[in-house]
C-alpha cells in the first residue's frame, strides 16, 4: 500500500497556502501551523512547509479533469500497437481519439481541463521554486535542494505533457503577475532548452533512489529520473513534431541531432552506469509488483505519479475488465482500450512479454461472488499489464482505484541509450543496451539465438534504428508512449498506414497472418475460472480434445481498420490537439490555434 496519502490542496496563487483539501501530502504536513499566517519566508525557509508546498504541485494531476480523468485516459491514442474503443462510436470522444479533435470538443472544453490544471501546477511550482531560492538555501546534497530539484522537475513534467498534447504553448516561469496574466505561445524549442537546463541543474540536486531517506519511493523524484526525463526530452527536441509551417526537425542547432542525441546518451549511460535502478528479473514479475502497489525505489520504476485510494483511473480506464463485482474488485470497470489484434501475433511466441502485453478474455458476471474468465473475438484485447486481479488491495470505490500510473522505467533508459548510441557511434554501441532488453523477455536457453544472434546481425544503422522501433513496440505497448515517439521518429502516418495493411491481412488470414486460426479451442483450469486456451498461436489448427469448446475466432477488423484514424485525415496533420476553445476565449486575444484548427 502507498504511503501518500492524504494531499493537502496547497494553493500558491498568491504566494501563501490558502486552504486545504483531499489528495497527496504527507500528514505530518497536516500537523502544521495554520497555513494562510505564514508568509513565505516562514514556508521556504522551513523543511516540512516546504515540503508540503513542493508535493502541492502535484495535487491537480488529482482532479477529474485532470491527469486523473481526461489527459491519462485519452492521451497517446491511438497507434499501431494501441486502440481506444471509443474511437469506433462518433462524437467528442472519437474526435479525441481518432485525430480530428476541434476546439469545442464538448468531453474537454471547460475551464477546469488538463489544460488548466497543468498550468496551475506550474505556478504553484514557480512560486514555491522563487521561494526556495530565496529562502531555503536549497545546495546540492541538502533537504532544501531535494526539494527545490523536485520542484523544477515537477514543472518540467507538466511542461513536458503540455508541448506533447498541444506543442507550442504559453512559457511561464516566474509567478503570475497583473502584467503576464495573458501570454501567447511560446516557440516549444525555447522551452525545451529551459527545461533542459532546469533539469541539469535538478540532477545535481536530487540524491539517486535509496541514496537518501528523500528517494526511497517511487513516488518521489530521484536522479535517475531526472537524468531520463532530460534524455527523453532531447530526443524529443531533436526530433520530428508539427510546427505551424509543417512537420521536421527544429531548426534551432542548439537541438541539433548531434547535441541532443549526445546529451541522451550522457543522462542514460550515467543512470545505467550509477547501479541504482535496474530491470526487473522477470517482465511478468515487474508488473505485478506495480499492481501490488509496491513503490519501493531502487528498481525499474523511476518515478510515478502518486495516487491516493480515492484518486485516479488507471486500472478503471485500462484495465482487463471486470463486469461485475467479483472476488477480485469490488469495482466493475477496465477496459476502455487495448492492444491491436495485431500485436498478440507480432511478438515472438516465447517472448514472455506477449502474455502480460495482450489478454483476450474479459472477466464474466460472477455468480456467487465468483467470476469467470471469457473469450473475445480477436478484435477485443486488452491490456494485461493492469488487473485487478493482481492488486493486493480489493477495489470498492466506484469511480477510481488508486493505482499509480508510471511515468518512467528503466526499460525506457535502456532503449534511449540504445538509440542514440546507434545514431553517434553505430549499432556496435547499441548493441548491449538492446541485449539487456531482450534478455530479460526471453528464456535463458533462448538466449544464444533470440538475443545475441539477433542482435548481432543489426550491422547497419538502418536495421539497429528499425529494431529500436520494433522493441518498443514489444516492450511499451499499453503504456501510451507510442504515440510520442512515431512523431519523433517521423513514422505516425506510416505505422498508422502499416497497421491499417495489416488488420486487413489478418481479416483475411493472408500475407504474415496466413496461418493464424480461425477458431479457438478452450476449457476452464481446476480453479473454475481461468481459461485454458488451445489455438491463439499460429498454426493451432487441431482439435485439442472433447474437454474444449470451441470458439469463433474469425471476427470482422474493418471498424477498427477505418476509425484507427478518420478517414480522410492525415495524422500527421493533426498531431496535437487544439488548444480547447473556453482558453482561447479567455486570453484576451493572446492565443490561437494553429495546425487548421
Amino acid at each position: 500500500m502507498k504511503n501518500l496519502i492524504k494531499i493537502c490542496s496547497v494553493f500558491l496563487l498568491t504566494g501563501l497556502l490558502l486552504s486545504c483539501e483531499e489528495d497527496f501530502l504527507d500528514e505530518d504536513f497536516l500537523e502544521a501551523p495554520a497555513k494562510s499566517t505564514l508568509d513565505e519566508s516562514t514556508i521556504f525557509s522551513t523543511v516540512g512547509l516546504a515540503t508540503g508546498a513542493v508535493d502541492g504541485i502535484l495535487e491537480p494531476m488529482g482532479q477529474t479533469n485532470s491527469y486523473r480523468g481526461r489527459f491519462i485516459p485519452f492521451y497517446g491514442f491511438n497507434t499501431d500497437v494501441e486502440y481506444h474503443y471509443r474511437a469506433g462510436n462518433e462524437g467528442s470522444d472519437a474526435d479525441l481519439l481518432y485525430y480530428d479533435a476541434k476546439p469545442g470538443n464538448s468531453r474537454m472544453n471547460t475551464d477546469n481541463n488538463a489544460w488548466a490544471m497543468m498550468y496551475q501546477g506550474i505556478e504553484r511550482a514557480n512560486i514555491v521554486i522563487r521561494g526556495l531560492r530565496n529562502f531555503g538555501n536549497p545546495e546540492p546534497g541538502t533537504e532544501f535542494g531535494q526539494l527545490l530539484g523536485a520542484a523544477l522537475t515537477y514543472r518540467a513534467v507538466y511542461y513536458t505533457d503540455l508541448m506533447k498534447a498541444w506543442g507550442d504553448v504559453p512559457a511561464r516561469f516566474e509567478p503570475i503577475t497583473s502584467e503576464t496574466l495573458y501570454l501567447p505561445k511560446t516557440s516549444r524549442d525555447t522551452i525545451y532548452k529551459r527545461l533542459i537546463a532546469d533539469l541539469g541543474e535538478a540532477s545535481t540536486l536530487v540524491a539517486w533512489p535509496n541514496e537518501t531517506p528523500a528517494t526511497t519511493s517511487v513516488e518521489r523524484i530521484n536522479k535517475a529520473f531526472v537524468k531520463g526525463l532530460r534524455a527523453r526530452l532531447a530526443l524529443v527536441a531533436a526530433g520530428y513534431q508539427q510546427y505551424p509551417d509543417g512537420v521536421r526537425r527544429s531548426n534551432d542547432p542548439d537541438l541539433s541531432v548531434e547535441n541532443m542525441y549526445r546529451l541522451a546518451l550522457d543522462e542514460t549511460r550515467s543512470v545505467i552506469n550509477s547501479g541504482r535502478a535496474s530491470l526487473n528479473t522477470s517482465f511478468e514479475g515487474f508488473w505485478r509488483r506495480y499492481n501490488e502497489e509496491n513503490i519501493n525505489a531502487g528498481g525499474e520504476s523511476l518515478w510515478e505519479i502518486p495516487f491516493a485510494d480515492g484518486r485516479g483511473r488507471v486500472l478503471f480506464s485500462f484495465a482487463v475488465p471486470h463486469n461485475s463485482v467479483d472476488q477480485f474488485t469490488g469495482q466493475p470497470r477496465g477496459g476502455d482500450a487495448g492492444p491491436t489484434p495485431t500485436v498478440w501475433y507480432d511478438f515472438d511466441e516465447d517472448d514472455t512479454r506477449r502474455d502480460v502485453t495482450a489478454v483476450p478474455y474479459q472477466w464474466g458476471a460472477a455468480v456467487e461472488g465468483i467470476a469467470q474468465q471469457e473469450l473475445q473475438g480477436i478484435d477485443t484485447w486488452y491490456f494485461g499489464k493492469y488487473r485487478y486481479e493482481w492488486m493486493d488491495r480489493y477495489v470498492t470505490s466506484t469511480n477510481d482505484d488508486g493505482v499509480n500510473w508510471i511515468y518512467m522505467r528503466y526499460a525506457e533508459i535502456l532503449l534511449t541509450a540504445a538509440e542514440a548510441a546507434n545514431e553517434l557511434e553505430g549499432p556496435g554501441a547499441a548493441a548491449p543496451y538492446l541485449k539487456e532488453i531482450r534478455r530479460r523477455a526471453f528464456p535463458t536457453d533462448q538466449h544464444a539465438e533470440k538475443v545475441d544472434a539477433y542482435v548481432d546481425a543489426l550491422s547497419s544503422k538502418e536495421a539497429m534504428f528499425n529494431a529500436i522501433v520494433e522493441e518498443h513496440k514489444y516492450e511499451f505497448t499499453g503504456e501510451m508512449d507510442r504515440k510520442m515517439d512515431l512523431i519523433r521518429w517521423n513514422l505516425l502516418s506510416t505505422k498508422l498506414d502499416e497497421e491499417r495493411e495489416e488488420l486487413e491481412n489478418l481479416q483475411n488470414r493472408t500475407g504474415d497472418y496466413a496461418n493464424v486460426p480461425n477458431t479457438l479451442y478452450y476449457r476452464y483450469e481446476d480453479d473454475g475460472y481461468t481459461l485454458d486456451i488451445y489455438g491463439l498461436n499460429r498454426g493451432e489448427t487441431g482439435n485439442p480434445g472433447p474437454e474444449y469448446s470451441a470458439f469463433n475466432w474469425d471476427q470482422p477488423l474493418e471498424e477498427m481498420k477505418n476509425t484507427l484514424y478518420k478517414p480522410g485525415v492525415n495524422p500527421d496533420d493533426k498531431q496535437f490537439w487544439p488548444i480547447w476553445q473556453v482558453f482561447i476565449d479567455a486570453s484576451n486575444g493572446q492565443l490561437v490555434n494553429d495546425y487548421g484548427y
